[in-house]
């Protein structure tokens, strides 16, 4: 049985349709993600499944109890659901053991004392129970916000854009730590964010949203491989369009060379396989393009960022049109230099051509 269950999810406000027939159901246990752009219904479609907004169309299920429907909404504090707010919310007036301890009032002193030392200990805070929000890094708050979202052992928890008032560097390594607390709960959960590297680090399962509707619901790997459509492509990793002409089910000729692939290749979906002859837009990630000093196939060198371990390279090819490489940072390239590369792709993503 699905611990949650979406058919049709519709919301608006006023004429404005912000969500607009979304469904997907997740297993007890997963982590799933919402990922897209702002504006795209992410947090009104989380919202709605939290309880705080209704639905206009379709209906939401919680361990095969209807909580949402046009005519049904049942409050919040009934759903058993555990919330981790983007500005964590906690109360500064309290320590950091009442905050986690809020959601645990009817219940014994002495159970909610042990359930507290469990959650410190769990969110790598032992001994911070006296402590109050405003002693507390970024990183700390939000731990405290997680461990009072799981206090009352949940069936579901939401996090919305948690990790978004924090430093970049941050923010990664504390989506995976927050996956191993939830996966050591066994907790089913909800990440909305617009960052992918936090999808990336914490979900088992990804929603990509836009103008919306889920475009695609997929694992990591499936989504930056193999994208249903250019939104996913193009948001999804790095990565540009260059043209191509298919010469059989499994090859296409682009500029660089002549592209294999293990599987037919297909334009995009509704379009259907591509015959010979057929134009397309081949997606090329960085990955895809190997500098190769012994290779034949030259490109300039027209920007550069780094990345401690690699160097992101724009690269210029003699047509004009530029591809992104990802090197290994010891191969530090000057602006304007010609270097030699190829093509090593196993994941030929194509589109119809305009």
């Amino acid at each position: 049985m699905a611990r949650l269950s979406l058919s049709g999810i519709v919301q608006r406000y006023g004429t404005h349709t912000v969500v607009n027939g979304v469904s997907f159901a997740l297993e007890a246990g997963t982590i799933a993600c919402l990922l897209g752009p702002s504006g795209c219904g992410k947090t009104t479609l989380l919202r709605c499944i939290a309880g705080f907004e209704p639905v206009v169309g379709g209906q939401i299920h919680i361990d095969d109890r209807l909580v949402s429907a046009p005519e049904r909404m049942l409050p919040p504090e009934q759903r058993h659901i555990g919330m981790v707010f983007q500005d964590y919310a906690l109360f500064p007036h309290l320590d950091v053991a009442r905050n986690i301890a809020f959601g645990l009032t009817a219940r014994p002193v002495a159970e909610r004392e042990a359930r507290v030392a469990e959650l410190l200990a769990l969110v790598g805070l032992p001994g911070y129970g006296n402590k109050y929000p405003h002693e507390l890094s970024g990183g700390q708050q939000q731990r405290v916000a997680l461990a009072r979202a799981l206090a009352p052992n949940p069936q579901l928890v939401l996090l919305d854009e948690p990790f978004s008032s924090l430093d970049v560097d941050l923010r990664e390594r504390l989506a995976a730590e927050v996956r191993d607390i939830l996966k050591r709960e066994g907790v089913t959960a909800i990440l909305v964010t617009h960052d992918q590297h936090e999808a990336f680090a914490m979900a088992d399962e990804i929603g990509v949203m836009h103008q919306g509707r889920i475009q695609q619901w997929d694992s990591p790997y499936n989504l930056y491989h193999q994208p249903r459509d250019r939104f996913v492509a193009d948001f999804v990793g790095q990565g540009v369009f260059i043209p191509g002409e298919v010469l059989d089910d499994l090859s296409v000729q682009v500029e660089l060379g002549t592209l294999k692939s293990a599987v037919p290749i297909e334009c995009s979906t509704g379009c259907g396989r591509c015959g010979r002859g057929c134009r397309v837009d081949v997606l090329l990630r960085p990955d895809d393009v190997v500098h190769d000093d012994a290779s034949p196939l030259r490109a300039e060198v027209v920007q550069k960022a780094f990345r401690g371990a690699d160097i992101l390279y724009t690269l210029r090819l003699a047509s004009g049109r530029e591809v992104l490489s990802l090197v290994p940072s010891h191969h530090n390239h000057a602006f304007g230099e010609a270097i030699g590369i190829r093509l090593d792709v196993d994941h030929v993503i194509a589109f119809r051509g305009a």
